[in-house]
């Protein structure tokens, strides 16, 4: 009688792993030029660089949303944008570790990016309620679908 190996079972593509990680490290990418830009800024007129690019890239300057940015940047100075950056660093920090965790197939990575986004649900609820937009409710819907998918996805390769 010949013996047979055992074939281990493969383990199944996981796209959803990899939109995840997709989404994670796109994200990080930009939240750190978003900082690199906010420190690019200090010690001068931030409202004055926009409305330069603005004339560069050619936006209608009589746009209400060019005009809200502006009159926010008025009101921003140095001691803000350090602020501003340390905290989109440490936020591009958090999603960068988890969507390279996630890459490397490490286990820690599914829990602590479940533990992260979810804990970080509540916040994008309370200003989905101060100002509502279609697209926080997108940023929300997202942030569910990836802690849910997780959450079973560890669940099932528990069994």
């Amino acid at each position: 009688m010949v013996k047979t190996k055992k074939s281990s079972p493969q383990p199944k593509p996981r796209k959803g792993i990899w939109l995840i990680v997709l989404f994670k490290l796109l994200k990080g990418l930009m939240l750190l030029a978003a900082g690199v830009g906010a420190l690019s800024l200090l010690h001068e007129n931030a409202a004055a660089r926009v409305a330069h690019w603005i004339s560069v890239w050619r936006v209608d300057p009589d746009n209400h949303f060019v005009h809200a940015l502006i009159r926010k940047l008025w009101t921003v100075d140095d001691k803000k944008l350090v602020e501003i950056s340390a905290g989109t660093f440490f936020y591009a920090a958090l999603m960068l570790t988890e969507g390279i965790g996630l890459a490397l197939h490490k286990k820690w990575a599914e829990y602590f990016t479940i533990f992260v986004t979810s804990s970080l649900i509540p916040l994008e609820i309370y200003e989905l309620v101060k100002a509502f937009s279609f697209t926080k409710i997108g940023v929300i819907a997202v942030n569910v679908a990836v802690v849910v998918y997780l959450a079973i996805d560890l669940r099932e390769s528990r069994r």
